[in-house]
């Protein structure tokens, strides 16, 4: 017998199958995601000033990162829908670019790490496309779940 856990999206013949979760108690759960898009300086300066054709970048890709977390489900095809009762998106400009943080909470059975991952992901892209006609160099990197927790209900 292995000690590498089991892939539960895995039937025994190999194919995929959505978990099971009817036996799982109902918890709350929050998920922390990050992620990072490198920009230039004078794209970064644009941003913070708000002199983009296109509008205020970080405003938009907050939405766009709520959205995400929102419709996980229908992107990634074996997720449960969830329950979400918070998503926030946050930003935080740094020298080399932007620092993207997406923070899900859900009472449910099932954790929500894909609907933050989600989120950072597509909060990023936003940015980019935003930032595409001024910047060509940018690179989006360092998209990780930096904290995942369950609890009971209070």
């Amino acid at each position: 017998m292995s000690d590498s856990p089991s892939l539960t999206h895995l039937r025994e013949d190999g194919s995929a199958a959505m978990v099971d979760i009817s036996e799982k108690s109902i918890v709350r759960r929050e998920a922390i995601a990050k992620g990072f898009i490198e920009l230039q300086a004078e794209t970064l300066a644009a941003i913070s000033t708000g002199n983009l054709p296109k509008g205020d970048v970080l405003a938009v890709a907050r939405i766009a990162g709520i959205q995400a977390a929102k419709r996980t489900a229908e992107l990634i095809p074996l997720c449960h829908q969830l329950p979400l009762t918070k998503v926030a998106v946050d930003f935080s400009i740094e020298t080399e670019g932007v620092l993207i943080e997406a923070t899900v909470r859900t009472d449910a059975k099932t954790g929500v790490e894909m609907e933050a991952l989600s989120a950072v992901s597509v909060a990023a892209l936003t940015i980019y496309d935003m930032c595409k006609a001024i910047d060509k160099g940018m690179t989006i990197r360092e998209i990780t779940l930096s904290q995942k927790t369950k609890s009971d209900l209070k």
